[in-house]
């Protein structure tokens, strides 16, 4: 893969996002020989273009989280995208019209850290006596290409379909609740649209967190005390129109809810 190539297509993605306006998938352009590696070095352009714009990197999110979604897209395993403040909505906040192209809304597990992440192989304990606390999460995902017509490739490249987030404003520690059994219910204006678990996170979000947290490490780019993680998808995601509101229930965490303006 040629700089000239990562380059002209980081720049499109880039362009799509500014000006609300999809592209065709980018994995033509890039041809078949690319690889995911590749696709993530176009992603870590646009995080530098984001990082010399001002935008504050607060954290990861985690998605491909589902085998079902795994399977569909040839993997077998999740990926990875970039956590910036300027994406962050206060519970009930309205999302600004025209701000997306596309977007649909996931309910998940966020954790906040109190603790860096450097070793090459993290357990379960490492992960728990590194967070400090956890809160019920709408991740707003959106697609700069057409139609949602993604392959791995256009995905993480894509900054893994990352666009916002809504978070809980009540925390809770690990030890308070049932990270693997918990319920999440998630509804649009009283009607029931999405129904989940925590299990539907690769079994357990910590794993999703563990994968996360090994990754990072092997890309030289630790998780950092105060980073923010959104976890992966405890259920199918909706798509989210002008006027929606969605409300999250997650069984321990709490509620919060995501308003489209």
């Amino acid at each position: 893969m040629t700089n000239d190539v990562v380059n002209a297509v980081a720049f499109a993605l880039y362009d799509a996002e500014q000006n609300r306006q999809a592209i065709a998938p980018i994995r033509t352009a890039l041809g078949e020989q690319a690889t995911v590696d590749d696709a993530y070095a176009i992603q870590e352009l646009n995080t530098e273009r984001a990082l010399q714009n001002g935008r504050r990197l607060v954290g990861r999110k985690i998605g491909l989280t589902s085998v079902a979604v795994q399977k569909q897209l040839g993997v077998d395993s999740p990926d990875f995208g970039m956590l910036f403040a300027d994406m962050a909505f206060g519970d009930g906040e309205a999302i600004p019209q025209g701000l997306l192209i596309q977007p649909k809304v996931e309910a998940e597990i966020a954790l906040v850290l109190k603790a860096d992440l450097n070793q090459q192989q993290h357990t379960y304990a490492d992960i728990i006596s590194a967070t400090d606390y956890a809160l019920a999460a709408i991740e707003v995902v959106d697609s700069r290409i057409e139609n949602w017509k993604i392959s791995l490739l256009d995905t993480v490249a894509d900054n893994a379909s990352s666009a916002a987030y809504v978070l809980s404003s009540k925390p809770v520690k690990l030890e308070n609740v049932d990270l693997a059994n918990c319920q999440m219910t998630m509804t649009r204006r009283g009607e029931v649209v999405s129904q989940g678990i925590g299990k539907a996170c690769l079994s357990n979000p910590l794993n999703a967190a563990i994968w996360l947290a090994d990754e990072m490490v092997r890309r030289g780019c630790p998780l950092k005390k105060g980073d923010l993680v959104l976890t992966g998808a405890l259920g199918p995601m909706v798509v989210a129109q002008s006027g929606d509101e969605f409300s999250v229930e997650i069984e321990g965490f709490g509620g919060v809810t995501a308003v489209f303006a």
